[in-house]
């Protein structure tokens, strides 16, 4: 059975500026259709890394393959194949939010139905509106358009969904469904971790310019970092918790103990947020081990279960 190649292919990749590392010694690669997260905090290294795959910026070390090519000298053939959403594009012309997109869309061999891009970016309204008019959050909507008019191969989204509300961020992650059901492969960085959850097949996270951790998004940290905690309320009025691998057995002794379910039971799972902070502030406290169970963070983002 043959292989395909990787989409992307990152190899001991590092970036210096002067004395300044911003990215050490880190590797992974994308496989074809998927889409991955890079995930980290501001000045982790992530936008570094981003622009040397897009062929913006020049690396110090290592080796880097995305679409077959490397991008440090990969042509307009190449370029025609990528589409990118930067985290800003100043685009903020005279142009119409519809002529802009035309006129991308004819730099194409096989655009999206501009009519379609509109919609799913929330912009229908907007057609004939001057770029420049636009509020914040609309001209992010345009930077959107314009990175998946092309159809890409391989899509770079950087904080994409900046300045949508909530229902125009769902219509975007329904066409990433979309385009992913295409085989599109995407590249995704957002500190949106809902986002990053519900697009991602696999994420990494880095920090301080390393790589800490990897994974299927259902496996960042290491499954003590997945354990479940148990809470409810005492006979005396008191909170408990209890973390277990076994929620449903302990509940069903707590209900037995009790002569009935206990009071405020709930099951907390530990949600993608949780995980990341805790791997993040496991490594800012000198132990970036994965095999650590970074659960301790509170974090408001659990994925609760009440049982009521």
């Amino acid at each position: 059975m043959t292989t395909s190649p990787p989409a992307v292919r990152v190899a001991r990749l590092s970036k210096s500026y002067g004395p300044f590392d911003a990215v050490t010694d880190i590797s992974f690669d994308i496989r074809p259709g998927e889409t991955f997260a890079l995930l980290g905090p501001n000045g982790a290294g992530k936008s570094s890394t981003i622009e040397i795959l897009e062929g913006y910026r020049d690396r110090s070390e290592g080796d880097v393959t995305v679409l077959g090519e490397d991008p440090q000298h990969a042509g307009l053939d190449w370029k025609a194949r990528i589409g990118i959403v930067l985290q800003s594009s100043g685009e903020s012309g005279n142009a119409t939010v519809l002529e802009q997109l035309k006129h991308f869309a004819g730099l194409y061999p096989n655009p999206r139905s501009v009519d379609e891009v509109l919609a799913a970016v929330g912009l229908e309204e907007k057609a004939k509106t001057r770029i420049h008019r636009l509020s914040g959050g609309q001209q992010r909507r345009v930077d959107v358009a314009l990175g998946i008019i092309g159809r890409p191969e391989l899509l770079f989204l950087d904080e994409p969904t900046t300045g949508f509300d909530p229902e125009a961020r769902h219509q975007f992650w329904d066409l990433i469904r979309q385009l992913k059901a295409e085989g599109t492969t995407i590249l995704l960085t957002t500190h949106n971790l809902d986002e990053a959850a519900e697009l991602s097949d696999r994420a990494g996270i880095i920090v301080g310019g390393r790589l800490i951790d990897i994974g299927a998004i259902g496996e960042l940290g290491g499954p003590s970092a997945r354990t479940p905690k148990v809470r409810w309320r005492d006979a005396s009025g008191t909170i408990q918790e209890v973390r277990t691998d076994t929620p449903a057995r302990l509940v069903a002794e707590l209900a037995g103990a009790a002569g009935g379910e206990p009071a405020e039971l709930q099951v907390i799972r530990p949600s993608l947020e949780d995980i990341y902070l805790g791997l993040v502030r496991g490594h800012a406290a000198g132990n970036a081990s994965t095999s650590e169970s970074p659960t301790t963070a509170s974090s408001t983002t659990d994925s609760t279960e009440v049982l009521a």
